[in-house]
Formats: structure tokens, sequence, C-alpha cells
């Protein structure tokens, strides 16, 4: 087993003890490829840009070990040891430094001995998801555990495929998660988002879009992003963040890998871009600094909840190289930290790099390598130590009858599967009070710190905290952000904009563009009827059948009541041309009254004529109830009253013209056919003819009586409320007998027009007859085509006009005679000259 996979010559970090502990840590984040050719041997690739960060992780390792060992009650006596190599952020590198963990090989321990199959039972590591997704499923086949301190991708949540995968970072489900309702929460519906070419970017991007999507929000573009990328590649991703107006970009990539683009970003000088952090940079120094913060200022992202460990400082303070032997990471991070370099030969170097004389002091060193006031992937990296203690403890002070057989063990023969089922149960609180497990993934509680870039007096960018989000905490309650301590891109404090298009205001609705996303739409105004009283309406809602939308459709208002009022302009002249009608009418009757012995009063029988006036007086009064609100007793009177007292008066004309016409016909001798029409034929005719009006009027009312309606066919903004007919059939009746007695007037007063006379009443009645006729004839087209109120104002008018006719025809040549032509006004005057007849 010691020899299976061979020997790799890794630089490392070692310390022996009774169990040692495996750490894989990208100490330089380059990787730079050697040269391959089939002529000569392949050359090793190279590691460069010493990285501060991550030197710190594999520092906070060694300082957490330090401290197990010196604490009594865990793991006593009992020493922890560790082997730390540099996976350069490659997984290639990464899996070779995990086979040399696992084979138990290196040249940097001569003298270390195969013990057993397994000389590590337990890796700590890695920061990259890829590389922590070769590890882990290359040392699950040994049953070796590992615990990572910084891989987020949610695939490795999978235990079928990672067994015995651990890790005290949350997984990127519950961070894609967290950037949804940052997003949701400030209302940007039109996003990028970079993604890193590997499993955490890919993976990552795919369940944020997932969840932004449920949520309304857009996807504008999006990219990947690799360390590795040439430069023509980033340029192209440039060039679509300057053409896209998206102003929110999503970068979920490690630092390392995004570090090339937010180069040329800042490079370009490409401001006015609201950057959202994922966990993997959120936190890094080498992209928030003065130079980048005009692009890259007022970054927001998630970060893992920050500890603070007071000691740590001090261990920190206490590297130097002389503690090194050979070339080690202390001389590259003592050369990164002074800028100078232990190289003996320099002369050549066309740099001015000073030699370093190993007499630097640290505490002059303004550098957020030395704060340990916050503490993130440290901090994950400290409790991924002091996990995999409690698990040691567990397993090496048990006892097989109360956990089963084989679960327990001795220092002199650890299985790396014995430590993986008591990883699974691990349970404790640190001694900075955070409970510390691992759920049935292998995962932590999800806690992170809202994290926003912003810069301090001193010119110096800070990671400052605005709020946190906890996945354990109630729902509603996981979210919480000070909106007031946020500083945006540009220095701005107002929340910046990012839509595709501007949501539409209440009274329009959304309408997606043709070929474009949903967040990308038109606003159309609702249509009459329809409002929207939210933003961004999808659809407009329909009024009730008697609401209307207002003029802003965003409210349903009360139709307008229509009806013939008699507050109305309109109303009021009608009523008083029927009031003014009404009193000429009794005028006139008051004039016959008082000249009722004259001849021309007498004439064609006077008991008609004033019935006629009478009737003619109904007729002026029944169009009254035409105006005002129309009720059930009004819409009952309207019209039986106005078919009732027409056919009165056509009644009385009818009398008035047979009358006529048989007087002059009883005037040729041994005539006697005025005696078949006298007074009391005379009545008869018109009640007859009025009480036939009256049954078919008694008949509609028991059948259908008319009735009160609204009516919304006319006009969508209005309710005309008019008078239902109720029986269409006997509506026609009384208006058609109301015909029917006009059309028998009209020809029996033309028949007697050319009666000799000088006063033949019959010509009145034929003039009057055809203005009536004529009146009520242009009523039928008009009353058709006019709406809402003016359709009884149309009624009205040829009621009035219909009377007023037969009033002036009939009774004003009397009048002008009674009152202007009295000499006129005998027997004589009223027959005329009748010519002798030859017996």
């Amino acid at each position: 087993m010691c020899k299976l996979f061979g020997e790799f010559n890794l630089p490392g970090l070692y310390e022996d003890g009774d169990i040692v502990i495996g750490g894989i840590f990208p100490i330089y984040n380059k990787a730079l490829e050697g040269k391959h050719s089939f002529e000569i041997r392949p050359t090793p690739s190279e590691c460069v840009s010493f990285d501060l960060r991550a030197f710190r992780w594999t520092q906070i390792m060694i300082f957490a070990i330090k401290e197990i060992n010196q604490d009594p009650t865990l793991l006593p006596n009992v020493t922890l040891g560790y082997r730390i190599h540099d996976s350069c952020a490659s997984p290639s590198h990464a899996l070779k430094a995990a086979l040399t963990l696992v084979n138990g090989q290196d040249e940097i321990v001569p003298e270390f001995k195969c013990k057993g199959d397994s000389p590590i039972p337990v890796i700590i590591g890695e920061s990259g998801s890829s590389q922590s997704i070769i590890i882990s499923r290359t040392v699950a086949s040994f049953g070796i555990s590992m615990v990572s301190y910084f891989s987020t991708c949610a695939c490795l949540s999978n235990k079928h495929e990672f067994p015995t995968f651990f890790r005290t970072v949350p997984s990127d489900l519950f961070q894609a998660k967290a950037l949804a309702q940052l997003v949701e929460h400030f209302g940007w519906t039109w996003i990028a988002t970079i993604g890193g070419d590997n499993a955490y970017g890919r993976y990552g991007i795919q369940a944020f879009s997932e969840h932004v999507k449920r949520a309304g929000v857009c996807i504008a573009f999006s990219e990947t992003v690799l360390r590795t990328y040439s430069k023509e590649r980033i340029l192209k991703i440039v060039d679509s963040i300057k053409m896209s107006n998206a102003k929110v970009i999503l970068a979920f990539a490690s630092e390392g890998d995004l570090y090339p683009l937010l180069k040329e970003i800042v490079h370009q000088n490409i401001t006015g871009i609201q950057w959202i952090a994922s966990e993997a940079w959120i936190t890094a120094a080498r992209p928030s600094t003065k130079q980048n913060f005009k692009s890259l200022g007022g970054t927001i992202g998630f970060a893992s909840r920050k500890m603070e460990i007071p000691e740590f400082r001090k261990f920190l303070l206490s590297l130097h190289p002389s503690t090194a032997s050979g070339d080690s990471f202390l001389n590259a991070f003592w050369e990164t930290l002074f800028g100078c370099t232990f190289n003996a030969d320099i002369s050549g170097s066309i740099f001015s790099t000073e030699k370093c004389s190993g007499h630097e002091n640290l505490l002059k060193v303004n550098n957020s390598f030395f704060d340990v006031t916050q503490l993130r992937v440290s901090y994950n990296v400290y409790k991924a130590v002091y996990a995999i203690a409690h698990g040691l403890h567990s397993l090496l002070f048990c006892e097989d009858e109360q956990l089963g057989v084989n679960l327990c063990a001795n220092v002199s023969n650890i299985e790396p599967w014995q430590l993986f089922q008591h990883l699974k149960e691990v349970r404790f609180t640190n001694r900075l009070g955070e409970h510390v497990y691992f759920d049935p993934n292998g995962d932590p509680t999800a806690s992170y710190d809202i994290i926003n870039w912003q810069m301090n007096r001193n010119g110096l960018v800070e990671h400052l905290t605005v709020g946190y989000f906890d996945a354990s905490a109630a729902t509603g309650k996981e979210f919480m952000i000070n909106e007031d301590n946020i500083i945006w891109q540009g220095n701005q404090t107002k929340v910046p904009q990012s839509v595709c298009s501007e949501s539409c205001p209440p009274g329009t609705r959304k309408a997606v563009q043709n070929g474009q996303p949903i967040c990308c739409f038109d606003c159309i105004p609702c249509a009459e009827g329809e409002i929207s009283n939210t933003t961004d309406s999808l659809e407009c809602m329909k009024c009730p059948v008697e609401y209307w939308s207002s003029d802003d459709r965003q409210r349903c208002v009360l139709k307008e009541m229509e009806f013939l009022s008699f507050e109305d302009t309109m109303g009021i002249i009608l009523m008083a041309m029927a009031l003014f009608g009404a009193c000429i009418t009794l005028m006139i009757a008051a004039i016959f009254q008082y000249r009722k012995d004259t001849p021309i009063v007498k004439a064609n029988n006077s008991e008609l004529s004033f019935l006629l006036l009478f009737s003619l007086v109904l007729c002026f009064l029944c169009s009254l109830t035409f105006i005002g609100k129309p009720s059930v007793w009004s819409c009952v009177l309207r019209h039986t009253l106005f078919g009732i007292t027409f056919v009165l008066c056509m009644s009385c004309v009818l009398g008035k013209t047979i009358v006529v016409l048989m007087a002059f016909k009883a005037t040729v001798p041994q005539k006697s056919t005025m005696k078949w029409f006298g007074v009391m034929q005379q009545r008869f005719i018109v009640c007859a003819c009025t009480f036939i009006q009256i049954l078919i009027c008694v008949t509609w009312l028991i059948v259908a009586p008319p009735f009160p309606a609204k009516n919304m066919s006319y006009h969508n903004a209005k309710v005309i409320l008019e008078c239902n007919v109720g029986s269409p059939i006997a509506f026609y009746c009384v208006l058609g007998y109301i015909g029917i007695l006009s059309c028998l007037c009209f020809m029996l007063a033309f028949l007697a027009r050319k009666l000799p006379g000088n006063f033949n009443e019959a010509k009145l009645i034929t003039f009057s007859m055809l203005i009536f006729c004529a009146v009520w004839l242009t009523f039928i087209p008009a009353y058709v085509s006019s709406p809402g109120k003016y359709t009884v104002a149309v009624e009205i008018f040829a009621i009035l006009s219909s009377s007023f006719g037969l009033l002036f025809c009939i009774f004003f040549p009397k009048c002008y005679i009674i009152l202007f032509k009295p000499e006129k006004n005998t027997k004589r005057d009223l027959m005329g000259k009748i010519p002798s007849k030859k017996l």
C-alpha cells in the first residue's frame, strides 16, 4: 500500500504526532504548466502567486492542533500531528497532494515509516469545490473522511457519490437561496450572472437561477470564467457586460478564477455595475483595494459568520523563516509580506528587489493577514480541526459495548472508516459558543453575514457586516438587512435599479415583448371598464356590472345614473312647455265657457269641445310622468295615462269629425241622418273608443306591466334608468290603437274638407291630423336612434308637439274670431252662402 501510488515531490508542512491529520490548501493560487514534448522528459508544473489568505488557513490549522495538544480534557495523552500540502488551486495538484497523503510517501518526511494501510485517517481540505470533488472521490474508496472548510458546491451533499465528505461551510443551496432573497428584496428583476467554469460555479448559478426565476427575475446574460481563460475570452465577457443594460451582476466564482476578469473591468474603467459576490470572494483582499474601488465599490454578498480568536494573532506574529528548514512556505510568506527575497543571486535581476534580512518586524506590517477579529474561512478551518478532534476523542475513549463492535479503537490501530462513523455523530459547543455538528448530508447549519464593501477614512476598503441570513431561524425571519448602513456602487446610498422595463403603474397591465424574457414588457393601458390597482399587474380586472373604470383606470366607480330629471335643463324646458300647454288649454276652455252661447262655440257640439280641451290638458300633464327617476308607479302611469288620454283626445276629434260630416249632409231635404248622431251617440262613440283603450291597458297591467329598468347597452359608463314596457305586444297595441283612431279621423275629415261654409271645422281637423300623424311618424326613427334620456325627451316632445298641433289647429282659429273678430261670430257668417238646390 505504501508504494501503491509512487512518490510525489510536493512541498509541505509537517509535524509528527500520535495521529497525523492531513491538510490541503491553495497556498499558491496559480499553476504554470511545464513544457511537454515527445522529445524531452516533461518538466513539472510550477506554483506561483503566493496567497497570504490561504497561508493563514494553514496556520490556523497548526494553531488549532497545538491548542488541542495543550488541552488536558480533549484527547488527553494523545498528540496530534499534521501534514499539509499545497494544491496550487489546481485539481491535478490537489489530487497529487491527496494521493501523497493517502500513500504515505513524501520526500520531505524521510524518517516516516509506513504504519498500516493508511497513515492519514482524515484530510482537511479543500477550498475549491472542483478540487474537493476529485479528492473526495479518491479517498472515499479507502474510507478516509474529508472535512472541507470552503467547498460549497451543493453537489457535495450527495452522500451516494461523496459518502465520507463533511464540511464546516454551508452548502451553496443555502447561499443560492440567500442570494435570491437578496435580489428579490431589492427589487432587481434584470440581472446578469458570471459563474466559475467548474462545479462550484455551475451548480451555484443553477441553484440561484432556479430560485430567482420563481420570483419573476430574469437573467440578462450568463457567462463563465476561469483563471486559465485567454485574454480574448476575458475581453468577450467584458464586452457582454458593457453591451447589456443589466446593472446588477452576480459573480459566483472563486477569487482566483474571477480576478482576471475583475482586473480587466478595472482596467477599462467600467463603472455603474452593482456587483453581488458569492462567499468565495466577498472577503478576498486582492480585489477589494482602493485602486479597484471605483469599479467594485459597494459590492455586496454573503460570507460565513465571522469570529474572533485573540490568541491567534500572537501565534501569527511568532512566525519567522528561521523556524523553517530549507525552502518552505514561511520563506515565501516572508518575501510576500515584506516585498523582499531570500534568493542569494539577485544581482542579475531587472527588478529592484531587496534581499530579506530576516530581521524585518511583523508588528510594523499593516496587513489584514494579522486581523483576527473577522475570521471567516480561517474559523471554518478551526472548526474542522476541532470536529476531527472530537471525533477522535469519541473513537479513542469509547466502549464497544455501547456503540457496537469495532467502533472503538486505540491510537495504534485507528481505521479511517471508524473515525468516519464518529464524525457523523459529532456534536459539541466550542469555546466561542457555537454549536458544531453535521447534518445527514455532512453539512453544518447555514448561517451567513451580509457583507458590503465600503471605504473608510484611511482609504482602506472594509468588509462591513450589514445583515445576516440564518437558515435555522423561523420562517420569514431568516433574512435581515439594514439598508441604511449600505453604500452602493458609485458611493450612493440609494438602492440601484436594474430592470429590463420600468414597472407598469396602476391602470396598466404588462404585455411581454415578442421574443424577450418576461421581465421585458410594455405597459398597456387597461381597456374601458377594466382596472388594475397594483403595480406590474399581469391582467386588468373587469369592473362589476354597475361600475365603470375611472379615467386613470385605477378604480371602479359607480356608473352615472342617467335619466331625464326635473333638474336637467332639458327636463325644465319640457316641463315648462307641458305646463304652458296645459295653461293655454285651460285659458281656451275659459274663453269657450265665457262665450258658450255664441254660434262658433255652439257649433259642432260644445260638449265635445270641452271634453277635447280636457283631454288635451291631460295630454300635456301626462308628459310630466316621463320626467324624473323611473319608479313602478311612474312607469305604469306614463304609458297607461298616455295611451288613455290620447285615445280620449282622438275619440273627441272623431266624434267632432263625424258630427261635421253628418251635419252638412242633414241639410239636404228629406235627410234625417243627424238623428242617429245626436248627443248620446257622440258620448257613446267617445266612451266606447276610450273603453277599448282602457281594456287594453288593464290587460297590459295584468299580464306584464311596465317596470323600472337599468339599461347599460347604450353607454358603457352610464346606467340609463328607464321604463321597460313589460309586454311589447301590449305596448304596440296601445300605440296602434291610437294610430287607427287618428287615421280614421284624418280620412273622415279629409272627406269633409270640401263641404261649404266659411268656417269648415273639417278642414281644421284635417290639418291637425296631418300635423299629428307627421309628428308621430317622425317620432319613430327619432325614438329608436336616441339614446338614454334623449329617448324620453323625444317621446315627450312628440306628445307635446301633437297636443299643441291639435290645440292650435282646432281651437286657435275659433279663439281668434271670438277675441278679435266678434262681428263674424254669427250663424250666417259661420255657415256662409248655401247654393239653392232644385227639387
